[in-house]
């Protein structure tokens, strides 16, 4: 957060109740703008602080037959609960729904350093993502990988978990945003350590669970099958489950993927670690597309975000679905309360 913008701020001030929020549209041309005017008048769990450019919620408003109001929390310092609460920041191109355009790409990232700036500062009690467009940002001349690596490294912390979640199932990743030629050599017991670590830690913490049961997939078909079908499960994942077991860790595995998420093993725990994006996340999106949330865990915040893209072609349609960001919004504000326990 710019100086700037940190003087015009009280972070002195007494937290909302219930929780406020800080909430991104993402990629200005997507349909982020659309689901955030969405939730006007929706019971929620939370007030919400829009990071963005108040004109362009204004003509997308317009765009969907929608009258709004727009609060400038800046100037107010108030929440209003009939207005669209914005925190400023201005956009560098007009947009067309459905047209992207790289020069908004530094706004893109502009809204994520403002929503974060506003938790460090105690304003917000967490933050909520809209879907963003990586190649565009990347077209811009701006090394991007996606919200979890830019929030690790803007945050200071050498490791986080990417985790998605849905009624029944939490799948985290071992590994993240790789090629999948790439993703053996990543299997180290030095990382797999740490993310089962913070894995256990913050479904302890955040979802208050006293002994998480944890499954562990295997990288190979058959969890390597004895070391047939490659040698990571006995080289690393094995004795790194063994070591963690010994220091209380409730884990399980290496498990085959094609036995882990089946109904009768997914009963039996509170999350599965993959080893790879999408040896976990097709069966989750599968379950809970749409009503599914994106959770960053290992942050010194909370931060939760949809499930799915930016779908250009349906901004400014009315036919944008926003359950999704309702269920990002719900569970950051559960794990923002010290009494939240997820379901």
């Amino acid at each position: 957060m710019t100086t700037a913008f940190m003087e015009k701020i009280d972070i002195n001030q007494p937290t909302t109740r219930p929780p406020l929020l800080a909430v991104t549209p993402g990629e200005p041309a997507g349909i982020g703008p659309d689901i955030i005017l969405a939730s006007l008048g929706k019971s929620l769990p939370a007030d919400l602080l829009v990071v963005a450019d108040p004109e362009l919620m204004r003509q997308r408003a317009i765009a969907l037959g929608l009258n709004i109001d727009i609060n400038n929390w800046l100037e107010t310092h108030t929440v209003s609960s009939t207005a669209l609460n914005i925190v400023p920041v201005q956009l560098a191109h007009q947009t067309i729904p459905g047209q992207m355009h790289k020069a908004n790409s530094p706004y893109v990232l502009a809204t994520l350093e403002t929503a974060v700036g506003l938790c460090e500062a105690g304003i917000c009690q967490g933050m909520v993502t809209g879907p963003i467009n990586k190649a565009i940002i990347n077209d811009a001349g701006i090394a991007f990988t996606g919200h979890t690596e830019w929030l690790a490294k803007r945050l200071g912390v050498s490791q986080v978990v990417m985790m998605l979640a849905t009624t029944g199932l939490r799948v985290a990743l071992a590994t993240t945003h790789l090629p999948l030629r790439a993703v053996a050599d990543a299997i180290n017991v030095a990382d797999l350590t740490r993310t089962l670590i913070i894995l256990d830690s913050e479904l302890r913490q955040r979802f208050h669970l006293p002994t998480p049961r944890i499954l562990v997939c295997g990288l190979n078909p058959h969890a390597g099958e004895g070391g047939h079908l490659g040698t990571e499960e006995i080289d690393i994942i094995i004795p790194t489950i063994q070591a963690l077991q010994q220091q209380g860790l409730n884990l399980t595995g290496p498990t085959p993927a094609d036995t882990a998420f089946t109904p009768a093993m997914l009963s039996q725990f509170d999350a599965v670690l993959a080893m790879y994006h999408d040896q976990g996340l097709p069966v989750l999106k599968h379950k809970g597309f749409g009503d599914a949330v994106n959770i960053t865990l290992g942050l010194p915040i909370i931060r939760t975000s949809v499930d799915h893209g930016t779908a250009l072609d349906l901004a400014g349609s009315g036919k944008a679905d926003p359950a999704s960001l309702f269920t990002a919004i719900h569970y950051a504000a559960e794990m923002a309360l010290p009494t939240s326990c997820e379901e």
